[in-house]
């Protein structure tokens, strides 16, 4: 990679590493130089990605975390700590789910809605909340969330979704502005479709609703891109790290669309 990307010396914590986007942006922050910390509620999952980052020679610990319970977040950031040398250190929050769908706002429940609130919002003001201070002090540090285009628009039948990728963006900007003075960089990487096993399940509940199959819908959605095709993990994951180096050292509270062109 180009010096543009290379974070050597920085360790980064990355929640939901285990698989899909999480685990390539785990593997191309190692490429960068990074040890990371994988923090995960599946530490099986995660230890063998950490394999994976061991490999290429970087330093890989795994600490159980479930992102919505601030005690879980608390003790996996002091074993980060705890586990590597003081350095600077980078936060990406990669974990979240989709939430209910299919339904209109009126037919939803007030649980599932807290739910998915609870994975896509609190869970990165938990790891946001506990981490900054840390980079706060040391003068330095990098945050980058994990948005979505629907943060972008509004969206029929997965309302909830939307709406928490929406405050997340509200989170970045808020962040950036109170961790800046420091040194502190708090972005936000926005993915379209990304291709994958998610999507294709996503597509293919969508083909079934709609009476058309799994390949028309995919097509329909790629097409509804610029440049007429979906995301994948690495673009996400090179998006990320650059947003970690020392080619964006001048940017904060951007939310950074990486969807071939579907928001324009």
């Amino acid at each position: 990679m180009s010096d543009s990307f290379r974070i050597d010396g920085m360790a980064v914590f990355v929640t939901g590493p285990a698989k899909g986007m999480g685990r390539a942006i785990t593997l191309a922050l190692a490429e960068a130089g990074a040890d990371l910390v994988l923090a995960a509620r599946d530490t099986n999952a995660a230890e063998a990605v950490a394999e994976e980052v061991r490999a290429l020679g970087r330093g890989a610990l795994v600490v159980a975390c479930d992102v919505t319970d601030e005690a879980s977040v608390i003790a996996a950031v002091e074993a980060s700590v705890a586990g590597f040398e003081p350095r600077e250190w980078g936060l990406v929050n990669v974990a979240g789910g989709t939430g209910p769908s299919g339904k209109m706002l009126w037919e939803h429940e007030v649980a599932e809605v807290r739910e998915i609130f609870d994975l896509n919002l609190m869970g990165s003001f938990l790891t946001i909340k506990h981490w900054l201070p840390r980079m706060m002090a040391m003068g330095a540090g990098s945050v980058v969330n994990i948005g979505g285009t629907f943060g972008f628009k509004g969206v029929r039948k997965a309302w909830a979704y939307g709406a928490t990728k929406w405050a997340l963006r509200g989170l970045t900007k808020s962040s950036a502005l109170e961790a800046g003075g420091t040194g502190v960089r708090v972005n936000m990487v926005n993915p379209g479709g990304v291709d994958g096993p998610r999507l294709m399940r996503q597509l293919g509940e969508a083909a079934a609703r709609d009476g058309i199959t799994a390949e028309e819908a995919y097509g329909a959605f790629a097409a509804t891109t610029a440049l007429g095709r979906m995301s994948t993990d690495r673009d996400v994951a090179l998006a990320v790290t650059y947003l970690m180096g020392p080619g964006a050292r001048n940017m904060t509270g951007q939310d950074l669309l990486v969807d071939g062109g579907t928001v324009v």
